[in-house]
């Protein structure tokens, strides 16, 4: 029988570096960083001959891909105990593509999958925040009506806009429970006119919807241009990483952010990077907020007022620093990454 899922996480990867061809790079890398004693949220990589498999056989799976996946999933259970789509202590998970060469135009990230009218109101009892869940919810929405139902994002962005004039705020952040409750109806109302269909409430649903988005967005235009002026091979296909969620979003000892091991325009070797405090990954790079810096000296050189990381989340930093070293010395080569802070708890989601 052929292994079409690779679990990792709690340092009993089944997969490793080597098997970049198979995992792609993200899901390689987030092997390697399990096995090497870097900190990973549990997850599961679904490998690229599934992706062939997706193309050869008219979009249909493997037919020992299902239990495969229940499998992985249990395996996730037992490490964070949780379960999947349960109503009092749920598992959620994030889905990302990852092939063996970056690829501009593959699908992007969907959060906080296994949210629903149900899990949300256990999320804001766990977390003892409403508000925290809640907003959640709305990001996972809109992010599977974006990136797996083919909406495009603004019509989400202008009902946050339009409640934020009426309200008369200006950061997402001030929008309370009650408010982002009501901007959800708007969001399934708008899913509902665009695909004829309600929002997906079952999570299972959810998990099989964005699989399929990751290897549908393989032969979307980009990416095929993208291949073609690249010179790679269709036939590579690309994995799915599908990870337990950990979040930077549940107040001011959390945070994430992107860096890298060394300064990426000069070389020289001085940490780079930048965070935002209460925050998911997508705040980083969606230009909505200011990241702030992560060590001391850039703060000052481009004379920022904002404090950064090594002075905000001093212990946190200093772990960061080592895994940075490690990281460096095990690849031998400087390093991209992207990494979250849960209650002070760091973890990484991506190494390059």
């Amino acid at each position: 029988m052929n292994k079409w899922v690779y679990s990792f996480g709690s340092g009993s990867s089944d997969g490793n570096s080597k098997l970049r061809d198979l995992l792609g790079g993200k899901g390689a890398n987030l092997a390697e960083m399990d096995n090497i004693g870097i900190p990973v949220p549990p997850g599961f990589t679904i490998t690229t001959e599934v992706c062939n498999y997706f193309y050869n056989n008219k979009q249909n799976y493997p037919e020992e891909l299902g239990h495969q996946l229940l499998d992985a999933l249990r395996q996730i259970e037992q490490t964070t105990g949780m379960k999947f789509g349960d109503k009092n202590s749920p598992l959620l998970l994030s889905v990302r593509s990852g092939a063996r060469a970056s690829m501009p135009g593959m699908m992007d990230t969907v959060l906080n999958l296994g949210l629903n009218d149900e899990t949300v109101e256990s999320l804001g009892k766990t977390s003892s925040d409403k508000r925290f869940a809640y907003d959640s919810y709305r990001r996972f929405i809109q992010m599977y009506g974006d990136v797996v139902l083919g909406i495009d994002s603004g019509e989400f962005e202008d009902i946050i806009e339009e409640k934020k004039r009426n309200l008369s705020i200006i950061s997402d952040t001030e929008i309370t429970a009650e408010t982002w409750k009501k901007i959800i109806k708007l969001f399934k109302s708008v899913i509902k006119r665009s695909t004829k269909n309600d929002f997906p409430q079952n999570p299972l649903d959810q998990l099989w919807g964005a699989i399929g988005a990751v290897f549908n967005s393989w032969m979307n235009q980009r990416a095929i241009t993208y291949r073609s002026l690249n010179q790679i091979p269709e036939s590579w296909g690309t994995a799915v990483n599908v990870q337990s969620m950990v979040f930077g979003n549940m107040g001011d000892d959390c945070a994430t952010g992107v860096a890298f091991t060394r300064n990426p325009s000069t070389g020289e070797n001085r940490f780079f990077g930048e965070y935002l405090i209460n925050a998911q990954g997508e705040d980083v790079v969606a230009g909505s907020r200011t990241p702030r810096y992560i060590t001391k000296r850039a703060k000052e050189d481009a004379g920022a007022k904002e404090d950064s990381m090594e002075e905000t989340m001093p212990k946190v930093f200093k772990e960061l620093k080592n895994v940075f070293i490690k990281l460096e010395k095990h690849y031998r080569d400087m390093q991209d990454i992207e990494f979250t802070v849960e209650n002070n708890k760091l973890w990484m989601l991506q190494t390059r």
